[in-house]
């Protein structure tokens, strides 16, 4: 009781620092031409009310709601997570900023975010994170799936299925597939196979996760603090993993193209510098949360979506039975058979428009620059949102009617659809994730049917888009 009361009383005193700090920079800006809006409440601005909207399942509102209040259709101001932040509206606004990537804007994250993940190719900037991220798309990019990769990914698809699908009536997806997801994950980036330790993992994560998009409060009690106690276990683990690591790589047990781990351990930029160990131990991290938990959304939404839509299914279907026509028996995937897999992954794609796995990013202004007749500030946060402009009609027509001929052809306008996010800060993890998703949904619609047993389930964002009870399903297999 006591602590607690020293807690309360210690944040008291904060908020009130924060609170003067916060009407002395408002006062001086208040000279500036700055986009219209609201602060909101000291300290925690309007956050609350964008975490709202993604828990009741409409992460847009927050923006809609904002351009109408405030008239501005193209940018308007706010406060999250105790910073002030310009959000910039639609196709422009996505276009602007990914195209000013490193010139007038560079890429931000709120603080949770950077406290949480550390120093890793999420959180820096320049050209030290220009060689970050080449040193993980060798690993990450197009050109590394055209090997192995596809045939590992089916492997451990196959084992997922007959050990959690075969032979059960009904399964929650979400909580099987976060399973699959990180076990993949686990053994592609650390060639982790034990299944108690990634077991011990994976609880530690998912408490990790909950405070990613939370108030920076470090009291016991708050998703804050429990998150940032997980980070700290998972790293020690991940230390652990490498020290032996570095000792099968030394005794020759263990090869520098073996996982993700060794290329970290073994690769150096043009100056012979190498990454340090919390820093491998960070980006581990980020891409274990990039590879699991939005590869884990993105199929659950997609089960969801293809068991709501008999015709879907069957189409999804007759394409995955031809690919499985052209091969051998017990022959595994190639990354040239998912490249036909064409109406799939319209359909992927019209799931993540409806359902975007991640609400948006931030970015930092690095000068002050005029946008939309207003003055954005060197220094403030910007924001874009991709659910906003994926579900606005002025982008894609009827945008509640489930479509994936939306993305025959050219496919949609430019910079109305970004479940990736664009320019030079597109996420690292999209062609690992297409054919993780693309893999996995082979082989559970040539082997299941299936029904929803909560029709018309809600989605919440927290902070990733999830239905609330997980997507209980009753599986039917196919008659062999």
């Amino acid at each position: 009781m006591i602590q607690f009361l020293v807690a309360l009383i210690l944040l008291l005193i904060t908020s009130y620092v924060l609170l003067i700090v916060y009407w002395n920079r408002q006062s001086g800006s208040s000279k500036i031409n700055l986009p219209p809006g609201s602060y909101g409440w000291p300290f925690i601005g309007e956050s609350l009310s964008l975490l709202r909207a993604g828990w009741e399942g409409t992460p847009e509102k927050f923006v809609w709601e904002r351009i109408e209040k405030h008239g501005s259709p193209l940018v308007f101001k706010t406060s999250l997570f105790g910073d002030r932040i310009a959000v910039l509206c639609g196709p422009a606004g996505n276009k602007f900023l990914f195209g000013n990537e490193n010139k007038l804007v560079v890429a931000w994250w709120p603080s949770p975010v950077r406290k949480l993940f550390g120093r890793c190719l999420a959180t820096i900037r320049g050209d030290e994170a220009k060689w970050m991220r080449k040193m993980l798309l060798s690993y990450l990019g197009p050109e590394a799936f055209t090997s192995h990769y596809a045939a590992t990914m089916d492997i451990v698809t196959r084992r997922h299925i007959e050990a959690h699908w075969r032979g059960k009536e009904e399964l929650n997806v979400f909580k099987t597939v976060k399973v699959y997801a990180f076990e993949l994950a686990c053994r592609l980036f650390l060639s982790l196979e034990d299944p108690k330790h990634i077991a011990k993992l994976g609880s530690l994560f998912n408490v990790f996760l909950k405070g990613i998009i939370e108030l920076p409060i470090n009291v016991p009690g708050t998703r804050f603090y429990s998150s940032k106690k997980a980070a700290a276990a998972i790293t020690k683990e991940l230390m652990a993993i490498m020290k032996d690591r570095r000792v099968a790589l030394e005794e020759g047990k263990a090869s520098p193209s073996q996982d993700l781990l060794s290329h970290l351990l073994t690769s150096s930029d043009e100056n012979g510098r190498f990454l340090t160990e919390t820093e491998i131990a960070n980006n581990i991290l980020l891409l274990l949360f990039a590879g699991h938990d939005t590869s884990a959304v993105a199929i659950t939404l997609l089960i969801k979506s293809v068991g709501e839509y008999p015709d879907v299914y069957e189409k999804v279907l007759r394409e995955q039975l031809e690919i499985s026509k052209g091969k051998a028996e017990g022959e595994m995937l190639k990354w040239e058979d998912v490249q036909k897999m064409r109406y799939s992954w319209n359909v992927v794609n019209e799931v993540m428009r409806i359902n975007p796995p991640i609400f948006g990013s931030f970015k930092e202004a690095l000068v002050d620059f005029e946008y939309a007749g207003y003055t954005i500030p060197k220094g403030w946060k910007l924001y874009w949102s991709a659910a906003s402009t994926h579900k606005n009609e002025a982008n894609f027509e009827d945008p509640k009617r489930f479509d994936p001929s939306r993305f025959e052809g050219t496919g949609p306008s430019p910079f109305t659809y970004t479940p990736f996010g664009g320019g030079p800060r597109m996420c690292l993890g999209k062609e690992f994730s297409k054919l993780q998703v693309l893999i996995f949904l082979h082989n559970i619609v040539i082997n299941f049917k299936w029904d929803l047993l909560i029709p018309n389930e809600k989605i919440e964002y927290d902070p990733m888009p999830t239905p609330v009870k997980g997507l209980p399903i009753r599986l039917y297999p196919h008659q062999v």
